[in-house]
């Protein structure tokens, strides 16, 4: 994915909190999986209208982190997701 990919989330791919479990899961058909806390923050921001450069922008300020190393961060997370389909560009 380049910085100018718009993701979000694989058609029946959803984001829900599991209020039993006291956690956010992404479900879809068949699976599910609980994302650790960075994964989260990036899965929130999703919507499918922020590019990755936005999304590491607003990271970048969120956290007072270097821009590039959140933009390099989620772009492997990204391209992970994709090739499990739960995110598509």
């Amino acid at each position: 994915m380049s910085p100018e990919t718009v993701p979000k989330l694989a058609r029946g791919m959803k984001l829900r909190e599991d209020k039993a479990r006291a956690q956010w899961v992404v479900l879809g058909p068949e699976r599910m999986f609980v994302p650790d806390e960075i994964a989260l923050e990036i899965i929130r921001l999703l919507d499918g209208s922020r590019s990755l450069a936005a999304i590491a922008d607003e990271l970048a300020s969120r956290y007072a982190a270097p821009r590039e190393e959140i933009l390099a961060d989620i772009t492997s997370l990204l391209d992970d997701l994709a090739a499990k389909g739960v995110v598509t560009a």
